[in-house]
Order: C-alpha cells, then sequence, then structure tokens
C-alpha cells in the first residue's frame, strides 16, 4: 500500500477511522482501491488477509523534512544542528508529523499482520533538508521495526558515499522516485521474503 492508494503525505496525519475492529480509510477514493484490492484477494477486511501487507505509509521523509518547517531550528549557519537532529524533541517532533501512519502500524500489528515497509529511495528534494531527511527516516524506521514492521532497507545497495541514490536507480526528471532498476531491486527482496 502506498503510491496506488494515495499521495505519501495523505498518510503521514490521521487517515483511518475505527471500523469495527478493523482498518478503515477515511478518504473515500482510498476506500475503494482498498476495498477492491481486498475483494481480489477475496478477504473481508484486513483481518483476514492471509498474505504480507507491503506499505510506504509514513516513510515520506522528504515531506517530513520540507525546509521551512525546520528553520526555527536553524543555527547562524544556516545548518539544522547534528545535536538537535539527535535530540529527543527532534524525534518527537517526528513521530508527531507521522503520527498517522505510526496509528496504522498500531493497527496492523493488533490485527497481527505481518507487514514490510520499504524505506523510501533516497532521493533530496530542493524543498528538503538533506539532514533532516536522514534523520528523519531513522527515527521512522526505529518506530516502525519497534512495531513489529519488517523495513525493506536498500539503502546499501543504491546509495553513493554520502548516502544519496545513484542515478542509475533514480526516476529520470523527478526527485523523489527511484526507477525501474530500483524497483526491480525491490520485486526481489520482496521474493527473498517469502512473497
Amino acid at each position: 500500500m502506498g503510491g496506488p492508494v494515495g499521495s505519501g503525505r495523505d498518510f503521514l496525519g490521521p487517515f483511518l477511522d475505527d471500523g469495527d475492529g478493523d482498518l478503515e480509510f477515511r478518504d473515500a477514493r482510498a476506500r475503494r482501491l482498498v476495498r477492491e484490492s481486498l475483494d481480489a484477494l477475496g478477504v473481508p477486511g484486513f483481518a483476514g488477509l492471509g498474505v504480507p501487507l507491503v506499505c510506504t505509509f509514513g516513510l515520506s521523509a522528504h515531506t517530513v523534512a520540507t525546509r521551512q518547517n525546520w528553520d526555527i531550528h536553524r543555527d547562524r549557519h544556516g545548518t539544522v544542528p547534528e545535536r538537535f537532529l539527535r535530540s529527543g524533541l527532534f524525534g518527537d517532533l517526528v513521530r508527531a508529523s507521522v503520527r498517522g501512519a505510526l496509528a496504522f502500524y498500531d493497527r496492523t500489528a493488533a490485527l497481527g499482520l505481518r507487514v514490510l515497509a520499504l524505506m523510501p529511495p533516497q532521493r533530496v528534494p530542493g524543498m528538503s533538508d538533506p539532514g533532516v531527511f536522514f534523520a528523519a527516516q531513522d527515527v521512522i524506521g526505529a518506530e516502525l521495526t519497534a512495531r513489529g514492521v519488517e523495513l525493506l532497507d536498500l539503502r546499501a545497495r543504491v546509495t553513493d558515499g554520502a548516502g544519496h541514490q545513484r542515478p542509475v536507480f533514480c526516476q529520470a526528471d523527478d526527485t523523489i522516485h527511484g526507477n525501474l532498476a530500483f524497483g526491480r531491486l525491490v520485486v526481489a527482496e520482496l521474493l527473498d521474503r517469502g512473497l
């Protein structure tokens, strides 16, 4: 789940309603797409899902890292200090920014679902602060792991020495997404994990 259901930023804040113990999306389009997927699998809801759920909710680190959101924390050099990026306050702010996604993963854990989440392509668009991007995704990844989510982390295979996605794995004319070569690595990793 992720891109086919909606934009990454749609799944950071609250996006679920309580639905008789299952997961009920607030957005009508997302609800319809999810229902179609569940119907295709022949299950009435997430609680009956017998296959792992692959998801990217909450992993839009570039949105969390939007530069102007962090201006108040910059030092006189215009940089968000490393000590702040490692602070409890930073972690709290990131968790608050992705609270809807974290609630989703809390609910999937309560349902006993096997969930795999893909760390985002290591692409930092101009609107985002690179230091915040990298620190935020570490906070988010730790939160997902604490909820029993299996992280698919391809960073060691797709990044350069500075931690940025190598061009061979980047979508042309797109500052955020990976390309088909990146997608092939994702599929191979999912297959290696038994999907």
